[in-house]
């Protein structure tokens, strides 16, 4: 049986949404194809690294007991010797344990993991893993850098600014200013290189602006402002594959009354208190019409344009592209892609007939696919250039 490493936590905002993403929608579909071996690797918020079978249960870190198992258990080091191996000091002195990975499962969400990170030090091992490269990874995690992708490719963007926090620092006035000339309120703020809708604001005064710039500077320095897109229903289109694209069904995700899908209302509003949307209520990750409830027009437009963008960022294995429409202007927008979706986004592939267990085992076929077509390449070069000195 192959060995499967599944990587999550890390140092992220989104550390906690990594964890369910891989114990509950990448582990155990995987157990379930009796196919593999999985082995649990577990990033804590501090960056040291663990691999234990125990770290496969929720209760761990539900009850809080993970802080006292890493003070016992012997951290991980990774070693590179034509692969990927696992290794870890074993309670007897003296002795190791190994193991050898065949094929990594990245579960990581946000920034060291899914901003590509990960994915360059899985290409220096050499090993085939799930998902986008380094370079799509990281493309997609800069919502700035994905809209000039976008717009290089004909496809249209909301009018945004973007900022370094220094600048900011230093001529925040003057910032302000030549935003507010450029943009029309009500506006959108957001970090540039963050996912799971954290520190998104909207903003309607110049002080909400100074103040949602200031969140967002908390988690990164780069920051987004974009104008908010009239008559507005907001769609997502996961898709699969590698240079074939197999798109699952547009998503139209229930928007809350004040047009936000920050951190809470996605993740935290789940069973009593949760808020109220179109009469509908809100679980974890919200509800939403699936398939979208749009015209046949717009449908078909935002798969063309979610397939076009997948292509354009070299994404690969899965992703998420999140689309905005302006209904009355019949224009579908390009908002950002989520290179490993939350939850791999499950429930739409499941309503798309694709099970949980036949989507987890997909994504690794795909990723032996990707890694056996880049054996083909040559990446040395013989010379007698040394021989010169």
């Amino acid at each position: 049986m192959k060995t499967i490493a599944v990587i999550f936590g890390s140092r992220s905002a989104e550390h906690d949404v990594s964890i369910v993403t891989a114990l509950s929608a990448v582990i155990k579909p995987l157990e379930l194809t009796k196919k593999y071996n999985i082995e649990a690797v577990y990033i804590s918020k501090e960056g040291s690294w663990y691999w234990d079978d125990k770290l496969k249960d929720i209760s761990l870190y539900q009850s809080g007991n993970i802080e006292s198992f890493m003070k016992k258990a012997p951290k991980v080091h990774l070693l590179y010797d034509n692969g990927l191996t696992l290794v870890k000091s074993s309670q007897f002195a003296g002795r190791k344990a190994y193991k050898k990975i065949d094929v990594v499962f990245p579960a990581t969400h946000g920034t060291h993991g899914e901003d590509g990170e990960l994915m360059g030090l899985l290409e220096m091992a050499n090993v085939p893993y799930v998902g986008c490269d380094l370079p799509s990874s990281a493309i997609a995690m800069d919502k700035v850098t994905s809209k000039v992708i976008a717009q290089s490719e004909g496809i249209e963007t909301p009018k945004y600014e973007f900022l370094h926090s220094d600048t900011f620092a230093l001529k925040g006035n003057e910032i302000i200013a030549e935003l507010e000339k450029s943009l029309n309120y009500p506006l959108f703020v957001k970090p540039a290189r963050l996912g799971s809708s954290i520190g998104i604001s909207r903003v309607e005064t110049s002080r909400e602006l100074v103040n949602a710039i200031e969140v967002a500077t908390h988690y990164d320095s780069k920051v987004v402002i974009e104008s908010a897109v009239p008559n507005l229903i907001e769609v997502t289109v996961p898709i699969l594959g590698n240079e074939e694209m197999m798109p699952a069904l547009v998503e139209e995700p229930i928007s809350p009354e004040d047009g936000v899908f920050d951190f809470y209302t996605k993740y935290m509003n789940q069973g009593k208190g949760g808020k109220k949307m179109g009469g509908v209520k809100q679980g974890s990750q919200g509800y939403s019409k699936l398939p979208a409830d749009i015209p046949d027009d717009l449908y078909d437009k935002s798969i063309e344009v979610a397939k076009k963008m997948y292509k354009a960022v070299g994404c690969g294995g899965i992703a998420r592209i999140d689309l905005l429409i302006d209904s009355k202007a019949k224009k579908v927008y390009f908002n950002e892609i989520n290179p490993m979706p939350g939850s791999l986004y499950a429930h739409n592939w499941r309503a798309s007939g694709v099970s949980n267990v036949e989507l987890v085992d997909k994504l690794v076929d795909l990723a032996e696919k990707r890694w056996s077509q880049k054996q083909k390449y040559t990446t040395t070069f013989s010379t007698n250039f040394l021989k010169q000195f």
